[in-house]
């Protein structure tokens, strides 16, 4: 099926994160095909993998030539949150209007992104999350338990916060970088809690956002999250909201770090606009 670009005049940036995703990353640029045109520019950070990523998603990149791609290496291992400020930093310094977050460990689908992009939903809200557990998501291999954990974990958040919360944190997300303009999100920790952090935040500040459905895969890919570890940590953090969220992201500030976030750049292609 032929997916028509989005108005050229609206710059969206790819940001795919992987770590150690040898066995995902080829798939997941394989699959970039049909909806190449949505974007300006394919950027993959990788955060220091100790496999073969780097080089299979040189590879692939390689094999893409109708649309801008970089690969990045971070200087250090950021985790996920950091690669996210590496990025957003990345698409605010190149001028881009959104950025649309895809991990690169192939459990997120692109083309869910795709109907929301042709209907020019996304241009209503600072943040539009993919949900795993939203109305019309589907979960490939993700267990019942898993599932119905999730869904009472959210209603609690979703009570605390007033809003009807879906999911914590996904794979695919979209961003609208007029809101990630004053950087608010780098004092937010590097690790996994990144993305309650990004969300707790834009509830604080009545910022519009809205959560779309999902087809989620879980087949060959090793999860960084420790359950009921981070499950715990994300109800403290939802605790800590729910009494002072004014103290909590004054807390984070206390925390900033400093650091640059710099990377080196492995390979890019930046074909010449036709017209």
């Amino acid at each position: 099926m032929e997916m028509r670009g989005v108005d050229m005049k609206e710059q969206i940036m790819l940001f795919i994160p992987m770590y150690n995703c040898e066995k995902q990353i080829p798939r997941v640029l394989k699959k970039l095909t049909a909806v190449r045109s949505y974007f300006s520019e394919i950027v993959v950070i990788d955060n220091r993998s100790n496999d073969r990523s780097i080089e299979l998603a040189k590879k692939a990149l390689e094999e893409i030539n109708d649309t801008a791609t970089t690969l990045l290496r971070n200087a250090e291992n950021y985790n996920l949150g950091g690669s996210h400020k590496v990025a957003f930093a990345y698409a605010l310094d190149q001028g881009y209007d959104y950025v649309v977050v895809l991990h690169g460990d192939d459990q997120g689908n692109i083309e869910d992104i795709v109907p929301h992009l042709q209907a020019e939903t996304h241009r209503h809200y600072d943040s539009f999350l993919g949900s795993r557990f939203h109305k019309g998501s589907k979960l490939v291999g993700y267990s019942t338990f898993r599932t119905v954990g999730n869904i009472i974990f959210n209603f609690i958040i979703s009570v605390v916060t007033h809003h009807r919360i879906t999911d914590m944190g996904s794979g695919l997300n979209i961003y609208k970088t007029s809101y990630l303009a004053d950087r608010f999100y780098l004092p937010f920790p590097n690790d996994l809690t990144f993305n309650v952090f990004m969300l707790f935040y834009g509830i604080w500040k009545r910022s519009p956002f809205a959560f779309f459905p999902l087809t989620w895969r879980e087949d060959d890919q090793v999860s960084n999250a420790r359950i009921f570890r981070q499950a715990w940590i994300i109800l403290g953090l939802t605790w800590r909201y729910s009494i002072g969220a004014k103290r909590l992201f004054s807390k984070s500030m206390e925390n900033l770090n400093l650091m640059d976030y710099s990377f080196e750049e492995i390979y890019a292609n930046k074909p010449k606009q036709q017209s």
